[in-house]
């Protein structure tokens, strides 16, 4: 079964884009390359268990089991040391790409409260778009009374766009609900 922003992507987008920029080959219009989804947690250097938490809720949010990350190098005024675990990731790829960014545009982002729609400033020069989400409790798949700490998400869509003009007419399409 595929899923329905993928079909859309396909039977609509594809041709809108190609239109819009002068495409002449299908393999010019930009497409979804993956999804990173990012939980930094900083206190996880003094409490281990907060971590666990996180990883398990990553993993509940994406459908995916989530990737524990190190730090890089020690930082002592963060009373942090080389290799200890300070978060978790997940690379969405494919099918589950598609259903986390639909799950994410038409259910999780009318969540946040007092929501007027995304930065359109957050692209990065290259068509690829960084999303910051403060509480991960917007997402439905969490059980509010569960949650003990409400941690923020990171969520990257990295695209095949050459330049931010396009990565954000893709996403637009896609149903970013970007800010006026």
């Amino acid at each position: 079964m595929t899923p329905r922003l993928l079909e859309r992507y396909k039977s609509e987008i594809v041709e809108k884009l190609s239109t819009e920029f002068g495409f002449k080959n299908v393999h010019q219009v930009p497409k979804l390359e993956k999804i990173v989804v990012n939980m930094g947690v900083g206190e996880a250097t003094q409490n281990s268990k907060l971590l666990e938490k996180a990883t398990e809720e990553l993993a509940v949010i994406t459908g995916q089991k989530a990737v524990v990350r190190r730090a890089r190098k020690s930082i002592a005024n963060f009373k942090l040391r080389q290799g200890q675990a300070i978060g978790c990731s997940v690379t969405l790829r494919g099918n589950r790409m598609w259903e986390f960014l639909d799950r994410l545009l038409s259910v999780s982002l009318p969540r946040v409260r007092d929501f007027k729609g995304v930065s359109p400033k957050s692209f990065d020069g290259r068509g690829n778009y960084s999303l910051g989400i403060r509480e991960q409790i917007i997402f439905p798949e969490i059980d509010y009374d569960s949650v003990e700490r409400i941690t923020g998400v990171n969520v990257t869509v990295v695209t095949t766009a050459r330049n931010d003009a396009e990565g954000k007419s893709l996403l637009t399409h896609l149903g970013m609900p970007f800010r006026q």
